[in-house]
């Protein structure tokens, strides 16, 4: 009885090892951004002021999204889900792509 105890204590252990690690590459791999993404925000936040914000902010909505406006600024009409993402509700709510 003792060993069986033992056991199901390793297997149970084993499983949640197993299933932290599977979170931790799913979770890296989600954060690592697409190519087409850091590509586009690259050119998209080439000018930023504050390029470090414009760079992850782009890539929050892109990774949505799956498109990017063309140029730096402006042209938020080409991609739609892009423009008609805001941050927040009521008299606060501000653009969240840039």
């Amino acid at each position: 009885m003792k060993k069986l105890r033992t056991t199901t204590a390793t297997t149970t252990l084993a499983l949640i090892l197993l299933l932290v690690l599977i979170a931790a590459t799913s979770l890296r791999v989600a954060m690592a951004g697409s190519a087409f993404c850091d590509s586009k925000c690259g050119v998209r936040c080439s000018k930023a002021g504050r390029h470090d914000d414009c760079l992850k902010y782009c890539g929050i909505c892109c990774a949505e999204c799956n498109c990017v406006p063309s140029g730096t600024a402006g042209n938020k009409d080409e991609c739609p889900c892009y423009r008609d993402k805001t941050t927040g509700h009521g008299a606060r709510t501000r653009p969240k792509c840039p």
